[in-house]
C-alpha cells in the first residue's frame, strides 16, 4: 500500500534539543495518524538484537498518543522488534512528521520481552508532570506485550499484505 513517490520526512527532536531527520516512504495518512516506511542503511545493534542491513522500520506516529512505534520486520516480513519511543508535540503535515523524543523508550521482542530503555538518561531535574506522564505511557506500553505484538502484526498485513 505504499503511495507511489509519495515521501515524508520524519523529525525527532530530543529533549536536549537535538535535530534527527529520515527521509521516509509514506504508507498511509489518516486524520491525526501517519504511517511511513524506512529501511535501514546498514546493520544496527540494539542490546541483544540484531537489525540486519535492508531490514523495514514501519513507523507509526499519532498526534493524540504518548508515544509513537516502529515495528521492526525482515525482508520476509517476520517480525523483528517493537520499538516504542515515549513523546509528545507530534505534529503531522503534507511532508513531515515532527515530534519530541521523551528519551524513554519500550522493546518488545517476539519471545514477549518487554524492555524498558534509557529510563537511567532522564534528566534529574525533568519536571515533575512530565516524568509521571512518561511513567504513565511507559507502565501502558508494558501492561501487554502479546496484544501489542499481535497489534502491529495485524496493522502490518494491512499496509503491505502483498509481501
Amino acid at each position: 500500500m505504499i503511495l507511489p513517490g509519495a515521501r515524508i520526512v520524519e523529525i525527532k527532536t530530543t529533549l536536549s534539543g537535538e535535530r534527527k531527520e529520515f527521509n521516509c516512504e509514506l504508507l498511509q495518512r489518516t486524520k491525526g495518524e501517519v504511517a511511513v516506511i524506512y529501511r535501514m542503511p546498514r546493520e544496527v545493534q540494539l542490546e541483544d538484537l540484531l537489525l540486519p542491513q535492508n531490514s523495514i522500520s514501519i513507523g507509526y506516529f499519532w498526534e493524540d498518543q504518548p508515544y509513537n512505534a516502529y515495528h521492526w520486520i525482515d525482508e520476509q516480513c517476520q517480525t523483528l522488534a517493537l520499538y516504542f519511543n515515549i513523546c509528545d508535540n507530534t505534529r503531522i503535515s503534507a511532508d513531515q512528521v515532527a515530534w519530541r523524543d521523551l528519551t524513554v523508550d519500550v522493546l518488545i521482542t517476539p519471545d514477549l520481552r518487554c524492555r524498558v530503555l534509557d529510563e537511567d538518561e532522564l534528566p534529574d531535574d525533568l519536571d515533575r508532570d512530565l516524568r509521571a506522564y512518561i511513567e504513565t505511557a511507559r507502565d501502558d506500553l508494558c501492561a501487554d506485550p502479546g496484544g501489542r505484538l499481535s497489534e502491529f502484526e495485524a496493522r502490518r498485513r494491512e499496509l503491505l499484505p502483498e509481501t
